[in-house]
């Protein structure tokens, strides 16, 4: 739904009025000496006054002139002809002494002084000079005041008009520039409209704004396309079934996306599944944004609406290729540990042939710990995962060295030196294996990331109530964007080193479920350096299982 602006109303020129103000003026003048000539036939005084009928006859040419000739063709100047024509035939009606006679020379004073300067003192010399002329023919002609009072009224009259006329002209100019400027602003208002309104139609995400009113007030192309593939959509009631983000819960009538809109909430990037047809859904996420005026007063909200169907189904299907490919390793992985330990309880195998093998079963048995790891990640929900802990006061600085020299013959390959000097025995309330797996993770990254000859510092430490180790590397570093979705599912800051961007999800998610919590800094170009923080003794009562989101 688009808007229009309505064009403002066309004045007309100057030149075009001349022609309208020219008879108006002229046939009201006419009007009034008609009215006197007719009311002179009954009361006599006509016959005694035979200089007035030509006065009259001039009158009604003029006006005969003013409708049959195309003034606007004509320069401005040649109208005046009229209003002096007028003084003329008022200065011969004045000689048949007709009393109020002379009044009428405020007509063409008027109209002369409004056609500006010039016009002002020829309306002022030939109506004066008219009447004083006249009175010459006057016979008994007595000098009084009304010779000069009739003089000074014109004048006033004509300086009156001259003024009005001039502050009109200015008010009218004024006007017409503001009216440009406004016609302006409409026509740019107009093309900024149409210019967004095809941005709008050209994005692939749908736009819908509705209107403080409740009513929709416009759509783009997109969103309309929404609308023909899933009926209904966009409208409380079109839609019968809505799904959240799972794509298996229903929404309840008032968890709608366009009821929380009617009733003015906000929201960000919430995730739908629609009912397409019996057997397909289609996945939105909407944006919904409230506005407001210039004053501040609620103009509606503007949702966004974009089709994630596609990136969705294809998380789903990873997630499930990651599961599937974790389950699948996990049978081989537990025979493989149940051979070793066998292995092991031989008590004729040799001491090397049984360090050796020890070494591969705790390899093993962590191996078979991440792929754990990996196969609840990837069947929790998109932002969490369910982890098993079972804490126990453990020496978190034995775990650190040990994850160190398992890791010794990787660095040192890259000649990359691992110091753990600064590892002290430190008591902490935690489950050996699974801070064994972070550890490692860490570690491992800090080897990966680094660069050939670099160096690697582990340290930990404990204040009696929080217990933590660290791991800084003099690697590559982070930007401040990858920082913010670094422990993110699948997220991997450099995508031509090896990995699948599951360890730091994990990991914090290991770390959240003994109730600590994990933390980076990092500057590009210099490295990174990752604290983990832990408890150092049991709480009140300690969980074994923790959901973390």
């Amino acid at each position: 739904m688009h808007r229009f602006f309505d064009a403002p109303r066309r004045q007309l020129p100057l030149t075009e009025l001349r022609d309208r103000v020219a008879a108006n003026n002229q046939l009201l003048l006419t009007g009034i000496v008609a009215a006197i000539f007719l009311s002179g036939i009954p009361s006599g005084w006509l016959a005694d006054a035979p200089e007035f009928a030509p006065g009259a006859v001039i009158v009604v040419v003029a006006a005969v002139a003013s409708l049959a000739v195309p003034w606007s063709r004509l320069h401005p100047s040649w109208v005046a002809i009229i209003p002096l024509l007028d003084i003329v035939a008022i200065g011969l009606m004045r000689t048949s002494d007709v009393p109020g006679i002379g009044l009428l020379w405020a007509f063409p004073t008027m109209w002369l002084s409004s056609m500006g300067r010039l016009g002002f003192i020829a309306a002022c010399v030939g109506s004066i000079s008219a009447y004083w002329i006249a009175l010459l023919f006057v016979p008994d002609f007595q000098l009084t005041w009304a010779v000069i009072v009739l003089p000074a009224v014109v004048i006033a009259i004509g300086a009156s008009t001259y003024n009005a006329t001039r502050r009109f002209l200015a008010q009218r100019a004024l006007l017409d520039r503001q009216a440009e400027r406004l016609t302006a602003a409409l026509r740019h208002a107009s093309r900024q409209e149409q210019l967004l309104t095809e941005v709008l139609d050209t994005v692939d995400f749908g736009v819908l704004r509705v209107g403080a009113d409740g009513e929709i007030t416009f759509v783009n192309d997109a969103l309309g396309r929404f609308q023909q593939r899933i009926p209904g959509f966009g409208r409380v009631d079109g839609v019968e079934q809505i799904f959240a983000a799972d794509g298996e819960t229903p929404l309840s009538a008032e968890d709608r996306p366009l009821a929380r809109i009617l009733r003015g909430e906000s929201f960000s990037d919430v995730v739908v599944w629609y009912a397409v047809s019996d057997s397909r859904r289609a996945a939105l996420s909407l944006t919904a944004r409230r506005m407001r005026d210039t004053d501040g007063d609620p103009a509606g909200v503007v949702l966004v609406a974009r089709d994630v169907t596609d990136e969705r189904t294809a998380l789903k299907a990873r997630d499930s290729l990651v599961a599937s490919v974790s389950h699948e390793l996990r049978t081989p992985l537990t025979s493989i540990i149940g051979y070793l330990e066998l292995v092991l309880d031989t008590e004729d195998v040799p001491e090397t042939v049984h360090r050796q093998v020890d070494v591969a079963y705790r390899n093993s048995e962590r191996l078979l710990s991440i792929v754990s790891g990996i196969l609840a990640a990837s069947t929790a929900s998109r932002m969490s995962a369910e982890v098993t802990v079972s804490p126990v006061l453990h020496d978190l600085g034995a775990v650190v060295r040990a994850a160190a020299s398992d890791l010794a013959p990787v660095a040192r390959e890259r000649a990359i030196r691992v110091d753990t000097t600064d590892v002290a025995d430190t008591p902490a309330f935690i489950d050996p294996g699974r801070i064994r797996q972070v550890v490692d993770n860490l570690l491992s990254n800090a080897i990966k990331f680094n660069r050939d000859g670099g160096s690697i510092t582990l340290s930990s430490s404990t204040d009696g109530d929080v217990s933590w180790f660290l791991v800084r590397d003099t690697g590559i570093g982070l930007s401040p964007e990858d920082q913010e979705r670094l422990f993110e599912r699948f997220f991997r800051a450099e995508s031509g080193v090896a990995g699948t961007g599951l360890g730091l999800a994990i990991s914090r998610e290991i770390v959240r479920a003994h109730d600590g919590d994990i933390t980076v800094s990092s500057t590009k170009g210099t490295g990174t350096t990752f604290i983990v923080r832990l408890p150092a003794h049991a709480t009140l009562e300690p969980e074994a299982t923790e959901a973390v989101s």
